[in-house]
């Protein structure tokens, strides 16, 4: 598990980084986390992610906009924060997601999107 601890020590290090984990959105359960989480509920966000993550490749019309098109990552913003969800793609069933809260203030959208990837592509090459 060094990769999981590694990688969501990294994700914290992101600018206005507010918390991370990494999350197997078929059970709603955090592998791992780093950090606060929305509402001060570690577990409650790991279901969120989960029921977001389905929500968005089962019922989303944009999720196979084209032939073999899918959800690389949701983004939800609120008044005070960035919420990135990014999917881990390995070679075999993989159900896990990276979930990033920054602050709106100090982050950057495009800087955590960036880093995110960066970090899910690094996890699942470990």
């Amino acid at each position: 598990m060094s990769g999981i601890d590694d990688c969501l020590r990294q994700a914290m290090t992101i600018p206005g980084a507010i918390g991370a984990s990494l999350v197997d959105y078929t059970t709603g359960f955090a592998l791992g986390s780093a950090g606060a989480a929305p509402g001060d509920d570690p577990e409650g966000t790991a279901t969120g992610t989960a029921d977001i993550v389905h929500a968005a490749i089962t019922r989303s019309p944009f999720a196979s906009a084209r032939p073999g098109d899918g959800v690389e990552d949701v983004i939800i913003t609120t008044a005070g924060g960035y919420h990135l969800i990014r999917l881990l793609r390995t070679g075999f069933d993989s159900r896990l997601a990276l979930y990033l809260w920054l602050d709106r203030d100090l982050g950057n959208l495009a800087v955590g999107r960036h880093r995110l990837r960066t970090l899910a592509e690094g996890l699942v090459t470990a």
